[in-house]
């Protein structure tokens, strides 16, 4: 079943059945300790009913209630509180029943904190249904295709982006909004076209789709053509994808974290949002190590760290007053083949290695492809310094995707 059947058709009402007492013995308890515990500004939505057994019509409530419940499983909670045996919390709550039963959502649709609020509509499952879709958390940004580059951007949380040809936002992403709403920024875009070019730059081939971007800028795509069973299915299997990559952002901040303890600056990936501040116009050289296998990037990572800390190396450009004249950077070839097209027609695709010094206003590069060492990269850099190193026009000028 793919995604696009989470929003289809809604179950119907039960039979109505009253009685003199009873107790929504299947509707799990809320007391005043699980509810600020378990509810309070957690970012999960619930779905509460509240009574006191001497109210008529609680089975016929119960029976709507559990459907709409077990429709939208996974995307929200349902409770229930006896006010009869919990009065001082129903008051303190503000929700104490009279005459009939109370139906609450715990929403966010207001605002980032949680509030409740009662439902006064048709008491059948498709309307209130309705209602607690409208009160699933709103966490997620809505952008279009133009504007992709505010998701990529560096910041402290990462950021995921969601792909979907869905005109609004979907049930799921918005429950995961809320649910890690204090650990990743979230987005979302509807995509009417896959062969857009915006979409394809991002690698993507299938819909529904998620992007992620670390907090270092650098961009994963964590899946694409997501097919599920089921609204609980999915997004235990999001959450899944989810924690997994914030495991990868924080392994990645550790490492900047520790080189930056030892003293050791650390060479960056080079991204779309910080290839303005490596590889714009404004920087004489752009020296890149590019990699095409993790061994090549640890290997390129250690000999540029060590060379670019060198005194030679470090070389202030005239023109641009206190900036280094050479900035570094590694790239991906695996991942932006276009980006060494844009140079040569061959792309080095039978390089595991090679560095490659480009002037970006100049639009023009060197390479060095023999065996990479400290002092191989040393004398490549003070070649291309000393202008003893032969620069080519690129065939285009090269972009990131």
């Amino acid at each position: 079943m793919g995604w696009g059947s989470q929003f289809g058709g809604f179950g119907s009402t039960g039979s109505s059945q009253y009685g003199s007492r009873h107790s929504a013995k299947s509707i799990p308890s809320v007391n005043s300790q699980l509810y600020r515990k378990e509810i309070v500004d957690k970012g999960v939505t619930w779905l509460l009913f509240v009574y006191t057994p001497n109210l008529q019509g609680i089975q016929y409530y119960e029976s709507v209630i559990e459907e709409v419940a077990t429709s939208l499983q996974g995307a929200m909670k349902v409770g229930s509180i006896n006010c009869e045996s919990d009065a001082s919390f129903c008051k303190e709550l503000g929700v104490y029943p009279r005459r009939q039963p109370k139906i609450f959502v715990y929403s966010y649709a207001s605002s980032e904190k949680g509030s409740l609020v009662e439902y006064d509509g048709e008491l059948d499952v498709k309307s209130l249904k309705s209602f607690c879709q409208e009160h699933l958390p709103r966490f997620s940004k809505r952008i279009n295709l133009d504007n992709l580059n505010a998701a990529s951007e560096a910041g402290r949380l990462p950021k995921v982006l969601l792909l979907s040809s869905k005109k609004n936002t979907p049930v799921i992403w918005h429950a995961l909004s809320g649910l890690y709403r204090k650990r990743f920024i979230f987005y979302d875009v509807e995509v009417r076209d896959i062969s857009d070019p915006s979409v394809r730059k991002l690698g993507i081939d299938s819909l529904p789709a998620i992007v992620g971007w670390l907090s270092n800028g650098e961009k994963q795509i964590l899946k694409s053509g997501i097919s599920v069973k089921d609204l609980k299915s999915a997004i235990q299997e999001l959450s899944g994808l989810l924690d997994n990559f914030e495991k990868k952002n924080k392994k990645a901040a550790s490492v900047k974290r520790d080189n930056t303890e030892s003293g050791d600056k650390s060479i960056p990936l080079l991204t779309v949002s910080n290839f303005y501040d490596i590889c714009g116009d404004k920087v004489p050289i752009c020296l890149l190590g590019v990699f095409r296998s993790p061994t090549a990037r640890d290997k390129l990572q250690k000999i540029l760290q060590s060379v670019s800390q060198k005194s030679f190396s470090r070389r202030q450009s005239v023109t641009s007053g206190s900036r280094d004249q050479v900035s570094y950077a590694l790239l991906d070839g695996s991942k932006q083949q276009s980006f060494l097209n844009a140079l040569d027609k061959s792309g080095f695709k039978s390089a595991d290695k090679l560095l490659v010094a480009y002037k970006p206003k100049r639009g023009t590069y060197a390479t060095s492809q023999g065996e990479i060492t400290e002092e191989a990269a040393e004398s490549f850099i003070s070649s291309v310094l000393n202008g003893d190193v032969q620069f080519t026009k690129t065939r285009q000028k090269p972009t990131l995707k």
